[in-house]
């Protein structure tokens, strides 16, 4: 789809000069259709590169119980708040179907089927060449990268691995219940993902479901007596994290029961010091229940696979009919931006929002956090920010919306 005002082609030239040169956003998923109607609103042309062949595209793969564990009103994107016949808990079609809509409503200038491979300074020194499929050169005035936090399935490199000849598949596969019915299924991971998948296949009739944890998770109440626990979130994260850690201590054993004599303890480490290391807490969508009737058993971490059998790092092993990986995504940013020296050991973008690295003016990143107080709100907000940051440093030289 493209902006029905812009006159301008979607595919700027390495040789174009500065003020044709618009700002292109890396992503058609929430971050980058939230920053491209921020810049569009402040007047400044932006084009969302997109490489699948719709927007949306990793909403779309998501499996079909998922909701959003925040509100509806907290996760609109800016310009259009969602319907309320999506409910409180918006569910995967309503999310895909809204960003549709907001892509059309806001008349965003989005071009698909499009991967950027590569980003990198412009020859003239004046902004940033992006490097494409089909051999393009794109001459930017600045770019959003907003290719997401899950954007590549991680396996771990589990020793036997490929040599395991049993059903496997990473979580990012999995879509419901149907085809495990009758069936003996590992769950490996106890984060938002894995809790609600093993509680999706207890629901849909597997025979046995077991869900290995390596680090027992903070678990929270999605909602306590109509208070969302995002409100909470919200209210607390520029808190210090070692208040958070003790005000969260007695609401958790308040409100979730001790699943220790389930094998499910009590984590020894603050909740907001785990968010800080990037794992935020698993809103309790059934596990809680579903642990305590046995219709989802906790075992030890998975060490590796052996003789088609699944080494547990408790010394059991495992026989299950089909193992889900819920271990999560990597960012897979090295080969994009990499070499401009942005990213930080563990690759993730040494700044993110309004502002750019010191050695990469121009180059700003979105969606790359997992903040507690739910990825869509701060998407948002970051979109704000960022396009005002955009108009104030590169808005001389970044290419205008026809009037």
């Amino acid at each position: 789809m493209a902006d029905s005002t812009a006159s301008a082609s979607p595919y700027g030239t390495a040789s174009a000069h500065p003020a044709d040169r618009p700002v292109y956003v890396i992503g058609g998923g929430p971050g980058g259709l939230a920053a491209a109607h921020a810049l569009r609103a402040r007047g400044v042309r932006a084009v969302v590169l997109e490489r699948s062949d719709r927007v949306g595209a990793s909403w779309r793969r998501h499996y079909d119980r998922l909701r959003l564990h925040t509100t509806r009103r907290l996760s609109a994107l800016p310009g259009l708040p969602m319907p309320r016949r999506f409910g409180r808990w918006v569910s995967r079609d309503d999310m895909v179907r809204y960003l549709e809509k907001y892509a059309e409503h806001h008349g965003l200038e989005i071009v698909t089927g499009v991967e950027v491979t590569r980003v990198q300074r412009a020859p003239d020194g004046a902004g940033w060449l992006l490097r494409a499929t089909g051999g393009r050169e794109l001459a930017a005035a600045a770019v959003v990268v907003a290719t997401g936090h899950n954007h590549t399935p991680r396996i771990p490199d589990w020793p036997g691995r490929a040599t395991y000849t049993g059903a496997f598949l990473h979580a990012s596969e999995y879509r419901g219940p149907a085809p495990y019915a009758g069936r003996d299924v590992l769950v490996v991971g106890a984060g938002n993902t894995g809790a609600e998948i093993a509680v999706d296949l207890a629901e849909g009739g597997a025979s046995r479901v077991r869900l290995s944890v390596r680090t027992a998770p903070h678990i929270v109440r999605r909602s306590t007596a109509g208070w969302a626990a995002q409100y909470t979130a919200v209210l607390v994260r520029r808190l210090p994290v070692r208040l958070v850690d003790r005000l969260a201590r007695p609401v958790a054993r308040l409100s979730v029961p001790d699943l220790s004599a389930h094998g499910l303890h009590r984590p020894a480490t603050g909740l907001y010091s785990r968010v800080t290391e990037g794992a935020v807490p698993v809103q309790d969508v059934g596990l809680v229940d579903a642990v305590r009737r046995g219709r989802v058993e906790i075992v030890a971490a998975v060490d590796g696979f052996e003789d088609g059998a699944v080494v547990l790092a408790d010394g059991t092993r495992a026989e299950p009919d089909a193992v889900i990986a819920a271990t999560g995504y990597v960012r897979a940013l090295e080969g994009l931006v990499g070499h401009l020296g942005v990213l930080d050991a563990r690759g993730r973008p040494v700044v993110h929002g309004p502002r750019s690295p010191r050695n990469a003016p121009g180059l700003y990143f979105t969606g790359f956090t997992n903040p507690i107080s739910g990825m869509l709100r701060e998407l948002a907000r970051d979109a704000r920010r960022i396009a005002k940051a955009v108009a104030r440093e590169h808005g001389a030289t970044a290419s205008r919306i026809p009037r």
